[in-house]
């Protein structure tokens, strides 16, 4: 299959990736392309200066606040102003799952699941021992998440797509479960954004969180929240500052996203999202006898993030020694920690991940390094 885009002409974007290395650490955080680096130096020489004042500079980080806003708004598919800011994804939940407490009382239900990142998760559990509200798990692969709903349940959260086995969901059927159940849909978006467009109005969540430095932005987190849920809840936040952002917002952060979503615009999805399928067959395809893949064995509802072992190995042993060859993956349990202990990895697993800056010489360069192994 021809696949049109041209990954060399998209490497040359970024100064990272001139190197000899090979960049599967993705699904831990993307390279970042120079001309979002170019608009976070940028701001800071020569916009720099807090909201409010009657100066030039002070216009100009309004005017990037109003462009961040439109741009998540594009990026999402929502309004402007049902989109916030954070320092990162797990401090917006933090945050978000706060306010949403002041309306749950003891014995109200939350459904998690064991396949989320522990920020979908430790939010849900602090509040459980906060306020005496339930939190029930379904599992890894959420056969059984319409069993766990109930009349009690206030929110279902669940990811989008799993940080750890790469597992793709309907979240748009979910969301139905969730609202059928009274519930509201709380979606962590996190690993997705990477690999597919989000729609938010198709999808239909009540809330969406995800974070730029996993498409090749800032570290920055970026939340959707339905604008009848922002209207009726009370945020903790300081009393000047504007809307649910709890004060001086990343303004320099902001002028990467905005540039990060105009790189990804400038490729467009249908272009990265087939070559990061070729990528993940064309591994799954050469993947030796001694390895143990977890999750979907083929593309079919995932996306390219690959967690396994290699037998007689531990995954610290296999990724230190594929570092020490110059391909860079991770090890552990990524804080997914409770899908590592459903399959039983006290040592967690080898992550790797190809995102459309990979190339197939470098899944090969994997693949050979996992046979001599």
């Amino acid at each position: 299959m021809q696949v049109a885009l041209d990954v060399q002409a998209v490497r040359a974007r970024f100064s990272s990736l001139q190197r000899p290395e090979a960049f599967l650490d993705a699904p831990a955080g993307t390279q970042v392309p120079d001309e979002v680096i170019d608009a976070i130096a940028g701001y800071l020489r020569k916009s720099n200066a807090n909201v409010g004042g009657a100066f030039e500079t002070s216009r100009r980080t309004g005017e990037l606040i109003d462009t961040a806003r439109a741009t998540a708004a594009r990026f999402l598919t929502c309004a402007p102003d049902e989109t916030l800011f954070g320092p990162s994804m797990t401090n917006l939940n933090f945050a978000l799952t706060r306010t949403l407490a002041r309306e749950l009382r003891p014995g109200d239900e939350v459904v998690v699941t064991r396949i989320d990142h522990d920020a979908n998760i430790s939010p849900w559990l602090e509040l459980q021992h906060d306020r005496g509200i339930v939190v029930r798990f379904a599992d890894y692969d959420l056969s059984d998440l319409e069993e766990q709903l109930s009349d009690r349940t206030r929110v279902v959260a669940f990811p989008f797509a799993s940080n750890a086995l790469g597992t793709f969901f309907n979240a748009n059927r979910i969301c139905e479960l969730a609202h059928e159940a009274g519930a509201l849909a709380w979606v962590d978006a996190v690993h997705a954004a990477a690999h597919s467009r989000i729609n938010v109005d198709a999808m239909n969540p009540d809330v969406l969180l995800c974070s730029a430095y996993k498409f090749c932005g800032p570290h920055l987190g970026l939340a959707y929240v339905r604008r009848e849920l922002l209207e009726r809840w009370r945020p903790y936040k300081v009393r000047p500052a504007p809307r649910y952002e709890s004060g001086t917002m990343q303004h320099e952060l902001l002028a990467g996203f905005v540039a990060a979503v105009g790189y990804l615009e400038s490729l467009g999805w249908d272009e990265m999202s087939p070559y990061e399928r070729s990528l993940g067959n064309r591994f799954l395809d050469g993947l030796p006898d001694n390895v143990t893949l977890y999750g979907p064995p083929t593309m079919d509802g995932r996306v390219p993030t690959f967690a396994f072992n290699v037998d007689g190995r531990s995954p610290e042993e296999v990724a230190r020694h594929l570092g020490d060859r110059g391909i860079f993956v991770w090890h552990g349990d990524y804080y997914a920690v409770e899908v590592m202990r459903r399959l039983g990895l006290p040592d967690g697993a080898v992550r790797a991940g190809f995102v459309h800056y990979n190339t197939a010489e470098e899944v090969d360069r994997l693949l050979a390094e996992l046979r001599e192994l």
